[in-house]
């Protein structure tokens, strides 16, 4: 009886897996619960086993898709049918997924889009605990050459030092910058010191023929562009007109 019930058990996980991959293959992710994204990820490391719960449990623990994605190894594994196997398949696919967007920016297209900007500092910045201030540094083309995380902490105008990021800029041998930072609080509006700090980092550019274009703060899922919203613009006017 029991072997019977295993069987049937067995099958019907199959016959699951097996609707969840034609539902992919025919629309790819349209119309996918979160948790069944994690479901699916999970089944490819798990053969023959339900993964429901355990991708509805990580879901319940981590709250959103993105949270499961960038949990660590550990705390995955403490999840009841993931284990430390299908963590780091988890874990891998989130790595994967941020080589693939830095290959992608990284001498890619020219930057000029600051949600394709976006895209890309979130995995780098979205979800930390403590803020992280970091540089993409630009060729003459406006491409991305790399990036690197500048400064960690609360950041505040005497805590990032121009001389600093422009010290970093020539080793890279960049003609232009874009920088960034992250709220932990997940709300990207800026604040008093992140105008400061914006401002002074746009002077100290301007001075080593560096053109700084954005700077962008990363929230949750949102982000504040301090380019679409003029302040660049703006702060390059006041230094041309304290510059007559």
């Amino acid at each position: 009886m029991t072997s019977d019930l295993s069987l049937r058990t067995g099958r019907r996980d199959e016959g699951h897996r097996s609707r969840l991959r034609e539902r992919f293959l025919k629309n790819g992710l349209d119309g996918f619960h979160d948790y069944e994204v994690i479901e699916l990820l999970l089944t490819l490391g798990t053969p023959r086993k339900d993964c429901k719960t355990a991708a509805k449990a990580a879901m319940a623990r981590f709250k959103t898709f993105r949270g499961v994605l960038e949990a660590s190894s550990r705390e995955l594994a403490e999840i009841k049918g993931i284990g430390p196997r299908n963590s780091i398949g988890l874990r891998l696919i989130k790595a994967v997924l941020d080589r693939y967007l830095e290959k992608r920016i990284v001498r890619g297209k020219p930057l000029n889009n600051s949600r394709e900007l976006f895209d890309y500092l979130s995995g780098k910045l979205g979800g930390r605990a403590t803020e992280c201030f970091m540089a993409v540094f630009l060729d003459a083309k406006n491409r991305a050459i790399a990036s690197k995380v500048l400064f960690e902490g609360t950041l505040t105008a005497s805590a990032v030092y121009p001389r600093e990021v422009v010290r970093s800029a020539i080793d890279h041998h960049a003609a232009a910058l874009i920088l960034a930072h992250n709220h932990p609080s997940g709300d990207p509006q800026p604040s008093g010191p992140d105008m400061a700090v914006t401002r002074r980092l746009v002077f100290a550019c301007r001075v080593m023929d560096i053109v700084l274009h954005e700077h962008l703060i990363v929230g949750d899922q949102c982000y504040y562009s301090f380019a679409d919203e003029g302040h660049i613009a703006r702060f390059k006017r006041e230094l041309d007109q304290a510059a007559q």
